[in-house]
């Protein structure tokens, strides 16, 4: 007959039924590791006994203390994993790829509706300039509305007018035009400044008179209220958050990060797959990108590290935060706002779950911390200064 000391050190496999001579609460508390708490109910010679079993001692300090250290140790090498600033590891394994170019530049001003392509403008730390500087909320809450909810967004249209300097926004015939870059002034006189919500995190915006999105809130079929971001900055979180990063970065409205990259080697790989699959290929503005590289090899930015744009002292130097997990948004198609039941999420979930901080949703493109800001124009060099096998993505509600 075995006795317990054998049952607690042998793989459960070994012992798959259960001993006449053992009751049933002690055959589960012997496969919970809990053995030892059955200490008050009989005690003998400094050990414990079961009916039938001969005593056993209580396991060792060092036994203890392996074990904690076991079951500790993973928490801590994660631990310091999320914690260390992006700066700090790049890989020497992965060859740099080959010098690119931008062949793209879009800008997004108001959140998930159209955005338009531009030759030339400035690149900020919170972003390409006009970038997600506006968007909808709900009127009673002031939560932020994105096509994820509302696939019609995409039917309004955003275009700026450079010699007016203006914004406009249009939708069936209404059109809003509004200063692209108010003065403090204009909006202390023209709009009020409050609370607004997105992605859980309270900031501060501009609100617009209900007058000015009445034709917006009919078409969406809810009370919206456009609003401007606010003085005060909305900085990185999860994978950009201050430790991570090493430093401190903002961004306007965008979801997580201030720009996105994506490349057309990439873009055409994947609707490669969607014509095997014999689905139509899509335009990679579905995915909502700020810089669109040429790109040579697919995929390879999954292992970029740091980025520079242009050369010389004009240069624009970029951190790769990590990758942009997708939800459904890309299929959603921009000009028309028909959702795809089903493509390109069901191609990407295929092969593209490769970030080991969120393995339930594919990759495509780069999400970037630019550390300096300049001008930045379409046909400028585009270079990867650094690789790394280490991305991880953390969400930014963490």
């Amino acid at each position: 007959m075995y006795g317990l000391e054998s049952f607690l050190l042998a793989p459960r496999t070994l012992f798959p039924i259960k001993p006449d001579s053992i009751t049933e609460t002690e055959w589960d508390l012997i496969h919970m590791s809990r053995a030892p708490r059955l200490g008050p109910k009989i005690r003998e010679q400094g050990g414990f006994k079961f009916s039938g079993l001969p005593a056993f001692t209580i396991p060792s300090l060092g036994y203890i203390l392996f074990i904690v250290a076991s079951a500790t140790l993973p928490i801590l090498l994660l631990f310091i994993l999320v914690r260390r600033p992006v700066g700090q590891s790049a890989s020497t394994s992965l060859p740099l790829p080959a010098d690119d170019e931008i062949v793209r530049l879009r800008v997004y001003p108001v959140k998930s509706c159209r955005g338009f392509d531009v030759k030339s403008t400035q690149l900020l730390r919170t972003g390409l300039d006009l970038d997600r500087n506006w968007m909808f909320v709900t009127a009673d809450k002031h939560e932020f509305i994105t096509i994820r909810a509302n696939p019609n967004m995409t039917l309004i249209i955003t275009a700026w007018d450079a010699d007016t300097d203006t914004l406009a926004i249009s939708l069936n015939g209404h059109k809003i035009e509004i200063p692209a870059h108010p003065t403090t002034q204009w909006l202390e006189n023209s709009t009020e400044l409050k609370k607004a919500t997105i992605w859980g995190e309270q900031t501060d915006a501009w609100e617009y008179a209900e007058s000015l999105t009445k034709p917006i809130s009919e078409f969406l079929k809810m009370d919206v209220r456009l609003m401007y971001k606010g003085p005060t900055p909305r900085v990185l979180r999860g994978s950009g958050a201050p430790h991570r990063l090493g430093r401190t970065e903002a961004t306007k409205f965008a979801d997580m990060m201030p720009v996105l990259v994506a490349s057309m080697a990439s873009m055409n790989e994947l609707n490669e797959r969607l014509t095997q699959a014999g689905e139509d290929n899509i335009e990679i503005d579905r995915f909502r990108p700020n810089v669109i590289i040429r790109g040579s090899v697919p995929w390879v930015e999954d292992g970029w590290k740091t980025l520079q744009i242009g050369e010389g002292e004009h240069r624009l130097d970029l951190d790769v935060v990590c990758r942009c997990l997708r939800c459904q948004v890309p299929n959603v198609h921009p000009i028309t706002a028909d959702k795809h039941p089903r493509q390109p999420w069901n191609q990407l979930m295929k092969y593209r779950r490769i970030d080991p901080g969120l393995k339930f949703k594919p990759s495509f493109g780069m999400l970037c911390a630019p550390s300096r800001e300049g001008h930045i124009e379409v046909g400028m060099k585009f270079q990867v200064t650094a690789m790394t096998n280490d991305h991880f993505f953390i969400s930014p509600m963490k």
